[in-house]
């Protein structure tokens, strides 16, 4: 299955480097994303630029396609899903969770000459960032880029609700599958509770698997791919 693969604030597509090679040697076609406004020099990309980039890479794929998306960029693959509910086999969630419609993407931090550049180590101290090391933390902050404001203030609309049948993974990183149901009980995450199939798969890393356990998030997606 071709697997579409999109880093969530401030990274491009490089950041699944070593996520493609063992996922394409278990037998899928790896298709990392490098966003508008996330590494392709445009300082005016919005959210539906990265919405279209994400479709693009749907369409273009002869057969059905898994979206995967991390963090922030779970609304992208949550996008995908609604736009493309006969295409998207299924969606795979990493360490976030799709907004709901009407809510802004991801206007989390402070902006700065019309973009929101990645805030430091600070925010991210304790579950998400302790499996990473300096060099990891390091070349995460220097290749990240600064979000235009198009995209972190976009307005997230949701209006076919045939993606509730595209069956969903989320793959629980810096939190547990019991806390994410848990969440789900509350209320707290409205669209994951009106999905028809939610699978929770648990990985021992932080907020970034795909630099630290890049191997085994791999073996997680193809699995999960392979799942019908």
């Amino acid at each position: 299955m071709d697997i579409v693969l999109i880093a969530g604030l401030w990274l491009d597509g490089s950041v699944w480097n070593d996520v493609v090679p063992p996922l394409e040697k278990l037998g899928h076609r790896a298709v990392p994303l490098t966003l508008p406004g996330q590494g392709d020099g445009s300082a005016y990309a919005t959210l539906d630029d990265q919405v279209a980039s994400v479709l693009a890479a749907v369409d273009s794929s002869s057969g059905k396609v898994m979206v995967v998306g991390h963090s922030a960029a779970c609304t992208l693959a949550w996008l995908a899903a609604e736009a493309r509910p006969d295409r998207v086999a299924k969606v795979a969630l990493i360490g976030g969770f799709p907004s709901a419609d009407g809510e802004t993407y991801a206007d989390f931090f402070e902006s700065k000459d019309g973009a929101m550049p990645f805030p430091g180590w600070e925010p991210f101290d304790g579950p998400d960032s302790v499996d990473l090391d300096e060099e990891a933390r390091r070349g995460i902050a220097a290749a990240a880029v600064p979000v235009p404001e198009g995209v972190t203030k976009g307005v997230v609309r949701l209006v076919d609700e045939r993606r509730f049948d595209v069956p969903v993974v989320l793959i629980c990183p810096e939190f547990t599958p019991a806390e994410a149901q848990e969440w789900i009980g509350a209320g707290q995450l409205p669209e994951l509770a009106r999905v028809k199939r939610l699978e929770f798969v648990d990985i021992d890393s932080g907020h970034w698997p795909m630099v630290s356990r890049p191997i085994e998030l791999a073996q997680l997606l193809a699995a999960a791919a392979a799942e019908k």
